[in-house]
């Protein structure tokens, strides 16, 4: 926009020339002396350009950089809120942590579907799913039992068998910043190091209704319905344990040791004294 020459009328010196103009300063020429103004800041406050066409053009770049404006303002105002957001979520977390009491039934078991076990095992993270009814219906389910005492334990069923043949694919440890209170988004992530998954020969031997029975029906073996459920912190113990006498290959005997040693640790649970499997399989 060329607004050299244009005559413009200020409130105070009168009469004017625009003699000079870049992007951000235009000099004015009055009957006695040059002033400078910040462009296009001063037109309608000090300055009015007597052309109408010119004085149009100007408005509109008014208009655009009060919108530019505006939009960073709301900008700035959203990445404030952000960071305020961000930083009542590190309060709440450090708080959690803190203040965290231990669950006797903070450990969770899920069912992977034929499709879900490679994606799990190679993610290492299961997704709670989404929220069935109510006022949260398709909002991701929110593991809030799940600390960083917790285990996420995978297991499978084949379609053909009957559920008390319900094997164990693999365990891992959350990880240690974790907590399920404050998990938006439904997926829970392994441990960097605590992460263990089963040979097929070895989940032939490790079944998981010999560890778990359902409280309001010990003998019952059924699954019901739901991706996972939580369940008992021993239950979890003593499937670690045994974890350790299936593996006979050196370096994952020694990380199924480890994890089972950090587990109890995480749970309060003295590695001696972890009873024998009394699961609902080992009670019919």
């Amino acid at each position: 926009m060329n607004l050299i020459n244009k005559e413009v009328t200020h409130r105070s010196f009168g009469k004017g020339n625009i003699v000079k103009q870049d992007d951000t300063v235009i000099e004015i020429n009055f009957a006695t002396e040059n002033k400078k103004f910040l462009f296009p800041d001063a037109f309608g406050k000090f300055l009015k350009l007597n052309d109408k066409e010119a004085a149009h053009s100007v408005e509109r770049v008014i208009q655009k950089l009060e919108m530019k404006r505006k939009q960073e303002e709301q900008e700035k105002e959203e990445e404030k809120e952000l960071r305020r957001r961000e930083y009542q979520r590190r309060l709440e977390h450090e708080r959690l942590m803190k203040n965290h009491k231990l669950h006797p039934s903070s450990q969770m078991v899920f069912w992977c579907d034929d499709e879900e076990q490679s994606t799990f095992l190679k993610e290492w993270r299961v997704f709670t799913g989404v929220v069935k009814s109510g006022n949260n219906k398709g909002k991701p389910n929110k593991p809030s039992r799940l600390h960083k005492n917790s285990a996420c334990l995978l297991t499978t069923r084949d379609s053909s068998k009957p559920e008390e043949d319900r094997r164990i694919l693999g365990v891992y440890m959350v990880n240690e910043n974790f907590i399920g209170k404050l998990c938006e988004d439904g997926y829970i992530p392994a441990h960097a190091e605590y992460r263990i998954q089963l040979t097929e020969q070895e989940a032939d031997k490790i079944l998981f209704w010999d560890y778990y029975a359902n409280e309001k029906n010990p003998e019952k073996i059924t699954w019901n319905t739901g991706k996972y459920r939580y369940f008992d912190n021993i239950e979890m113990a003593q499937i670690l344990l045994d974890i350790v006498g299936l593996k006979s290959n050196p370096e994952e005997k020694e990380l199924a040791k480890n994890f089972f040693e950090y587990y109890c640790k995480m749970n309060n649970i003295l590695e001696e004294e972890v009873p024998k499997p009394n699961g609902a399989l080992l009670r019919v």
